[in-house]
């Protein structure tokens, strides 16, 4: 299934975290807490201003970006997780 979010939205897939503390000690699926990175997989045409004009997104497909803990609304396509989320609720985008 293919999915093309609308407006200023974009899809995302969370980045899974490193299992194990620095100092050696594996966390448990059930302590561990939900990842805060993801990568974007869609991203909608942009946010229609009052003027009727369309303003580019300032993320695109494949950028890693950070967002709140509890942002966006959980989905589940073909088995994958994934977060629908406004583009406000991206904090940064990861470079490098």
């Amino acid at each position: 299934m293919k999915m093309r979010p609308l407006h200023d939205r974009v899809i995302v897939k969370r980045m899974e975290e490193e299992r194990t503390s620095p100092g050696g000690i594996v966390i448990p699926d059930a302590a561990a807490e939900k990842p805060i990175k993801g990568e974007i997989v869609a991203a909608g045409n942009g946010k229609i201003l009052e003027s009727g004009e369309i303003r580019a997104l300032d993320v695109k497909v494949g950028d890693t970006v950070l967002f709140g803990k509890y942002a966006g609304t959980e989905v589940k396509v073909e088995g994958e997780d994934l977060l629908v989320m406004k583009e406000d609720d991206i904090m940064a985008v990861i470079e490098g």
